[in-house]
């Protein structure tokens, strides 16, 4: 026989017909009252922060946790609050923190976004008031393309925005643009992109045979044109002589491959989805068949706004952890589809958002498909993604001479900074920052860029 029963009549520490604290109708009332509580509490910047501050100092005092519940089962919660209270300097170490802190130096931001699932952290942080709850008032713009998001960026139209995240890189080594030196603290999404062909290829699906077709990639700095172009040079194309690659803006793909202007592209969802949608594409492959959780993208600032705003951007990047960690979750994917779905931010029908972030989808040639990772939202910065890209910016021309990767991609993929705001969060992160990468059934070693460069061949 189970113990279901709402009001507990098994439990040992509960009055039968009452709450332990005698103010409710049952504990299950009791229990529902204090998760509520517990709830609008770590709605608040101020909360978390000491919250947390108390709960790493008992986790260190005792670091096994059978240990803990031990201790408190013997001598009660107030008992335990109280010794380790006398032991241990806890209030003073919360005002500390929140005196480390600060205020935030400017509360109203200006945000820049892309229509496309990928930023998904940055609209849900604003569309479930992540960011009110940090003190901020966040105007999010939509965006049309790549090149005005750099633009305004480096203009300071944008206090920050959604970028690619070779984007930041690139900007920061002057490549593509005036050199600027940028900072990534959060990446926003991994997977989430295909390679789409038009459907009268449907039986063309050997790459080998592609010579001559057209296909459009979003920006030159993108994981997409680095993916692809590594793609066709695996199966023998030369992606600068065999192939057309046209910069387009994403929401102008569907319809340029509709009126016959494309045979392809490789873009970011949903754009993918809703040319199936439209019956007018097909998905070839998703990406994560090419590089399996490979980074997309990220938010990103200059460091000048940093310096001068470091309080303000801390707690951006809070609102976007709080919003990425939210919104990986599997049960909650069909709301936010539902919430980013509109005019305001996406633009697109409601079950072509919702096919990408639950992977149940149609794929043009017939079948419904199931893939729960076809995308994913992790914040981590790697810096051995950025690595990886640096080479392929190397290996296609778009940066020349001695690449010091390494330095370049921990001086903008600021990995410890989102170390310490996922701490803040109560959310654990890596332990390290570089690892392998396995791209195409050949492993990248982040260790030996340049090792890893000589070893592609002409066709790979």
């Amino acid at each position: 026989m189970k113990d279901e029963n709402l009001y507990r009549p098994y439990a040992a520490d509960v009055a039968l017909g009452r709450c332990s604290c005698g103010q409710h109708g049952s504990q299950h009332e009791h229990d529902a009252e204090a998760a509520r509580a517990r709830s609008l509490r770590g709605e608040k910047a101020e909360s978390l922060s000491t919250d947390f501050v108390e709960a790493a100092l008992v986790r260190a005092l005792f670091p096994q946790d059978a240990t803990r519940r031990r201790f408190l089962k013997a001598v009660g919660a107030n008992a335990a609050m109280a010794a380790i209270a006398s032991m241990m300097p806890i209030s003073d170490l919360q005002a500390m923190t929140l005196e480390k802190a600060g205020p935030l130096e400017k509360k109203d931001l200006t945000v820049g976004f892309l229509p496309i699932t990928c930023a998904t952290p940055i609209i849900f942080a604003g569309a479930a008031d992540f960011y009110g709850r940090e003190g901020l008032n966040v105007t999010l713009q939509k965006t049309a393309g790549w090149a005005i998001v750099r633009d305004k960026v480096l203009a300071k139209e944008f206090d920050a925005s959604h970028m690619l995240s070779p984007m930041p890189l690139a900007i920061s080594l002057g490549a593509g643009s005036t050199a600027a030196p940028m900072v990534m603290p959060v990446m926003e999404n991994i997977n989430g992109n295909a390679i789409t062909l038009h459907v009268k290829h449907k039986n063309n699906r050997d790459p080998r045979n592609w010579k001559g077709m057209k296909f459009a990639i979003p920006f030159d700095y993108s994981m997409h044109n680095f993916l692809l172009r590594h793609y066709f040079a695996a199966h023998g194309l030369d992606p600068d002589k065999d192939v057309q690659l046209r910069v387009m803006a994403p929401p102008d793909m569907v319809a340029n491959m509709r009126s016959g202007n494309l045979d392809g592209f490789i873009v970011a969802e949903p754009f993918n989805q809703r040319a199936v949608y439209e019956k007018v594409g097909f998905i070839h492959l998703l990406t994560s068949q090419i590089w399996d959780n490979h980074p997309c993208c990220a938010f990103a600032a200059t460091e000048d706004f940093v310096n001068q705003n470091p309080n303000t951007f801390a707690a951006l990047v809070r609102s976007i952890i709080r919003a990425t960690a939210y919104v990986n979750k599997a049960e909650n994917r069909k709301g936010v589809a539902e919430m980013i779905a509109p005019a305001n931010y996406l633009n697109q029908p409601q079950t072509v958002v919702e096919q990408v972030l639950v992977g149940r989808y149609a794929d043009g040639l017939g079948r419904v498909l199931s893939e729960p990772n076809r995308i994913a939202f992790d914040p981590f910065p790697w810096h051995s993604m950025g690595v990886w890209m640096l080479t392929q910016m190397k290996r296609w021309g778009y940066i020349k001479g001695d690449v010091n990767y390494q330095d370049i991609a921990e001086r903008v993929y600021l990995a410890t900074d989102a170390k310490k705001r996922m701490a803040e969060l109560g959310l654990e992160a890596p332990a390290q920052t570089y690892k392998k990468h396995m791209i195409l059934g050949k492993e990248f070693d982040p260790a030996q860029p340049e090792a890893y460069l000589k070893g592609l061949s002409a066709g790979a």
